[in-house]
């Protein structure tokens, strides 16, 4: 298929969509980890219990998640640009809300809108790249795209850190409404990208939901492909832990540590595109699995070596996961022909869903921290490993091989 730019962005330009696309798919990460270092001043502030502020951490996702789901088909029906100035308006309004908040029920209340309106970014972007993009081009502006989505949460906690001795915790969703309306102005400057619009009511747009799920090809590359977000975000969830707790080190030696992992992330994206040159996509998607695999293995029997040892055991998997991505999300694009918003709004809420997983398993493993996320790796690197090549024997996908 020839790759083709289906519509050409007056504004904007080719780079600029490709930049707004990446802010827009990286609205989780910086909603959430940035203000992440805030969380014990903001409980000592209202004088609540941490699990109390955590609501504002653990409502946010829930909600997120469900935003997803009920934007995406929205936008089939009215197009991408009008969900995404309201969305977005919802959110600048909410993240300005949380900054004057007086008490912690309502900043969990206005947690809970900003969620609701920044989850319309993220639904809508990766279908947007489907609308745009075509072919090997697609694929290159996903990589890009989730090269950025992969190391925000690296990058966000660490940004937060560094200002939070500048500012309060109340500057810090200053800055969260500044992206907001940043990302809003570039969506003023957006030219619809969806040609043709999905001609029945709100509620049979919704049920589109369910028609892309019995979709056995999109379904089956949806289970699979998002069962990495499982073994990747609990790695940075109890990295800290890992690193500060059980080898001892200073939050900042275990910076320049997670920085390693982080580059993993932020590479896998670019090596796939590299790789997809000279081999092809059935074959380096089960050799990314199987490598992930050997590197938990290697976590789990000797990760407590050492912190070095434990970082490059780990590099390879954080690597593989990172460059899967790609692949399995232009594949499940390609199971459907139409209904791009809903099948977005799937992708990225069955990963944060299974990634909010992963965080939790690795927040009960107690003092087995690196066999747990070792076996994590070995789990899911396996399974995705035999589910991917059932997929192809059975071609079951569009494009797997």
């Amino acid at each position: 298929m020839v790759a083709r730019e289906v519509v050409a962005q007056r504004y904007l330009g080719g780079k600029g969509l490709i930049a707004l696309l990446a802010v827009l798919s990286a609205f989780v990460p910086l909603s959430t980890d940035l203000y992440l270092p805030a969380l014990p001043r903001m409980g000592e502030y209202f004088g609540v219990s941490s699990a109390l502020t955590n609501l504002t951490l653990v409502l946010f996702f829930m909600f997120f998640s469900l935003g997803m789901l009920f934007w995406g088909p929205l936008s089939d029906k009215y197009g991408r640009r009008r969900v995404l100035l309201i969305g977005l308006s919802i959110y600048v309004l909410a993240s300005a809300g949380c900054a004057v908040s007086w008490d912690i029920f309502m900043l969990i209340a206005f947690r809970v809108l900003q969620a609701v309106g920044g989850s319309a970014a993220s639904a809508v972007a990766t279908a947007m790249i489907k609308d745009v993009y075509e072919g090997r081009r697609r694929e290159s502006v996903l990589s890009i795209v989730q090269s950025m989505v992969v190391i925000s949460p690296a990058v966000a906690p660490v940004l937060g850190a560094s200002l939070l001795p500048i500012m309060s915790w109340r500057g810090l969703f200053w800055v969260l409404a500044l992206i907001g309306l940043i990302s809003l102005a570039g969506c003023l400057l957006l030219e619809e990208t969806l040609k043709t619009r999905f001609k029945g009511t709100v509620p049979q747009a919704m049920r589109r939901l369910g028609a892309v799920l019995r979709n056995p090809g999109f379904s089956s590359l949806l289970l699979v492909f998002s069962l990495v977000s499982l073994a990747s975000l609990a790695f940075i969830a109890d990295s800290s832990y890992i690193y500060q707790d059980v080898f001892g080190l200073s939050a900042q030696t275990y910076s320049l540590y997670f920085a390693l992992n982080a580059m993993g992330m932020l590479l896998g994206p670019f090596l796939y595109l590299y790789l997809s040159r000279y081999f092809t996509r059935r074959s380096i998607v089960v050799a990314c699995f199987g490598i992930m695999a050997l590197a938990g293995l290697l976590v789990a029997a000797f990760g407590n070596a050492g912190p070095m040892f434990f970082a490059l055991a780990l590099l390879p998997a954080t690597l593989m996961g990172s460059c899967v991505r790609p692949a399995g999300t232009f594949l499940m694009l390609e199971q459907q022909k139409e209904d791009a918003g809903a099948a977005s709004s799937l992708i990225n809420c069955f990963g944060l869903v299974l990634g909010s997983l992963g965080m939790i398993i690795v927040s009960l493993a107690g003092s087995d921290l690196l066999l747990v996320l070792g076996m994590i790796n070995v789990i899911v690197g396996a399974t995705c490993a035999m589910a991917w090549l059932a997929i192809c024997r059975a071609n079951l996908a569009v494009s797997a091989q």
